[in-house]
């Protein structure tokens, strides 16, 4: 069976009203999409409802193949959680919590597993650091191992080059590639238009309704990516 999210026709709100509208749009497997969009257009919305925390108002979204419990979660990072004081390790293992059920413990498998993804993204050897004390790209990287843990199926990352500097962003990005590559599939919420165009392959532009969804060479060449790149490049 093929693992997708089909989004049919779908309205996404609150009580006092609808946020966004007309969503209609599938990830496939492997795929890398690129959700753009001004603050406040919905996509914090539209990130509740893939992770299966928002229901929609109207329309449907669709787990094909898997659930909204496979899909490994990279939020935004708050001040807060950036001094956190744990282990580079303790950090990743944590991804596998929904693993242990009500096993107060990790096995072998799950140590294993945070291992091989502390080396998939060259943190292993931060493994005994306290989080707190690496720098922003370092700390990144260690809560994308630790999402990896909780899934090898598909990742949703919000903004996760904010407040990197340019060449840990630029790192940052080819590894996400690098992981896309593999067969990972990678849903990305982002501001930055030049780096969606180089490593995705399908975009999402929602604003108050869904302005364009398809591949990236259909973007530029849509009237909606053409005045998006142009306002974002001023």
């Amino acid at each position: 069976m093929k693992k997708r999210i089909i989004c049919k026709n779908a309205s996404l709100g609150y009580e006092d009203g609808i946020v966004t509208e007309n969503l209609d749009f599938t990830v496939n497997s492997g795929d890398y999409l690129c959700i753009l969009g001004e603050n406040g257009s919905g996509k914090s919305t539209l990130i509740k409802a893939l992770l299966g925390l928002k229901s929609a108002v109207s329309g449907e979204i669709i787990w094909e193949g898997l659930s909204a419990r496979d899909i490994g979660y990279l939020p935004q990072q708050t001040p807060v959680q950036r001094d956190f004081p744990a282990s580079v390790r303790e950090i990743v293992l944590s991804g596998c919590l929904a693993k242990c059920g009500f096993r107060p413990f990790y096995n072998k498998t799950e140590k294993k597993l945070a291992e091989d993804n502390m080396k998939k993204l060259h943190i292993d050897h931060l493994a005994d650091h306290c989080y707190r004390e690496l720098s922003g790209g370092q700390q990144q990287r260690v809560l994308l191992a630790r999402a990896l843990c909780a899934t090898s199926e598909m990742l949703l990352l919000d903004e996760p080059v904010t407040a990197l500097d340019p060449k840990a962003q630029a790192d940052l990005y080819a590894l996400i590639h690098d992981l896309n590559r593999s067969g990972i599939t990678i849903i990305m919420v982002s501001h930055d238009i030049s780096s969606a165009l180089k490593y995705a392959t399908h975009i999402l532009h929602i604003a108050k309704k869904q302005l364009f969804f398809g591949t990236v060479n259909d973007y530029i060449n849509s009237k909606s990516g053409i005045d998006f790149i142009e306002t974002e490049g001023q």
